[in-house]
């Protein structure tokens, strides 16, 4: 079948104009002769309206041009039909693009357009709201909540966001169900992953699959906080094995361990963000893995 792309470019994501990209994107279609349309995302995340267009159309691709808060709406809408994905990351964090291995600079993520392989990939729900990288309870969901109330965007906000939450965290408290196994918990935050991501190449879940059939666990629980930036440092660094869950587990700051789904009682009402956007919290998550949900675009032979 011939291929025809949809690029959907967020023209606010990032901290970058889009105006060179989609240049760059015309440019580099039109040399290799492909059927392409560019179209941009919207504020309120719809996008059912695509669903007509690419039946109609035969659309074979979609591309998202966008940051992680784009990569959510548009697989969440549009992951049931027949196409593959790709990502142009133009986000502050890009947690999908950067755990499939996806260049940021947007010609070389193009070139894995033209020239890569569909990957199955897995996504999860919580609470029936579909998340396809990393979502958190928590500290990390309390940066996110401040981070999108800034006028501008980036790491260094991410940064200082991060920094000024840190001297205010205080742990929260939670209930947990996995695999038939209850245990409560004080914890700073709890990060559920399907990628390794939390972004910006900080990696949470250092043994995270994007299609493993499971989800990864991270809890950093309570302890003196001056230790905290430690046991996170050695969390990101890989120096926490996944662990069976045991009863002497209270002794150790971070829980690392996996699951096909979870359970958790959010006694405290912790905050949530789901794939770096804050949402809604609530009093109890129901989190199961959907998998092979997806076809997302990578380099072959990865």
């Amino acid at each position: 079948m011939t291929r025809h792309i949809y690029y959907l470019v967020n023209p606010i994501s990032g901290t970058t104009k889009k105006d060179d990209l989609i240049k760059l994107i015309t440019k580099e279609n039109q040399q290799r002769n492909l059927l392409f349309q560019i179209g941009y995302t919207n504020a309120q995340g719809d996008y059912d309206y695509l669903k007509d267009i690419i039946e109609k159309q035969q659309i074979t691709d979609v591309v998202m041009v966008g940051g992680d808060g784009t990569v959510n709406q548009v697989l969440n809408a549009l992951h049931r039909e027949p196409v593959k994905f790709g990502i142009v990351p133009m986000g502050s964090g890009n947690g999908l693009a950067l755990a499939a291995g996806i260049p940021k600079k947007p010609v070389e993520a193009l070139k894995v357009i033209f020239d890569g392989h569909a990957y199955t990939t897995d996504a999860f729900l919580i609470n029936q709201q579909f998340s396809c990288m990393l979502s958190g309870i928590g500290f990390d969901a309390q940066v996110a909540h401040d981070f999108s109330t800034k006028a501008s965007r980036g790491l260094l906000m991410y940064t200082q966001q991060s920094i000024l939450n840190y001297f205010k965290a205080q742990p929260y408290q939670f209930e947990i169900q996995v695999d038939g196994f209850n245990f409560f918990t004080e914890a700073f935050f709890i990060s559920i992953a399907n990628s390794n991501q939390f972004g910006n190449n900080v990696t949470i879940a250092p043994q995270a699959s994007l299609n493993d059939g499971l989800l990864d666990v991270v809890i950093v629980q309570k302890m003196n906080k001056a230790k905290l930036p430690f046991a996170i440092f050695q969390q990101i660094r890989g120096n926490n094995k996944l662990q069976t869950l045991v009863e002497d587990m209270s002794k150790k700051n971070v829980l690392y361990f996996q699951t096909p789904a979870l359970s958790i009682k959010n006694i405290k009402y912790a905050p949530l963000h789901i794939d770096g956007e804050p949402c809604t919290t609530h009093p109890h998550f129901e989190i199961a893995i959907v998998k092979n949900c997806f076809q997302l675009i990578q380099r072959k032979n990865k």
